[in-house]
């Protein structure tokens, strides 16, 4: 994937992330109250928001990392998604999803900590 369109789903996923947290905090309010899961959406926001800020950093960068940007992107995705379904329908078995988003989130951390081209022996 070129840098541009990492570029503009980095930012397209950040909007999404201040609107979501928005939505959660207003518009969202009474629902996630009643449904015992306010801290959940926060969670959700959360995570959403500091993976993709790491997406828009690794598309900007000088040495693209795939792994780790496909990585944050599915964690996002998975993580943070099954946790917004989760808190507005209440449905518990979506935490099950969760999981692996996080291990997407792990990986993609762990991919940044070896160095590009370096292979294990």
């Amino acid at each position: 994937m070129k840098a541009a369109a990492s570029s503009r789903i980095a930012a397209v996923l950040g909007v999404l992330a201040v609107g979501l947290g928005a939505f959660g905090a207003h518009g969202l309010k009474h629902l996630l109250e009643v449904n015992g899961t306010s801290q959940i959406w926060e969670k959700a926001v959360f995570y959403h928001f500091i993976h993709t800020v790491m997406l828009f950093v690794l598309a900007e960068a000088r040495l693209f990392r795939p792994v780790a940007w496909w990585c944050f992107f599915a964690g996002i995705i998975l993580f943070s998604g099954s946790l917004y379904v989760l808190a507005i329908l209440n449905i518990r078995w979506l935490g099950a999803i969760t999981p692996f988003g996080g291990t997407a989130f792990i990986v993609g951390w762990v991919s940044l900590a070896w160095p590009r081209g370096v292979s294990a022996k």
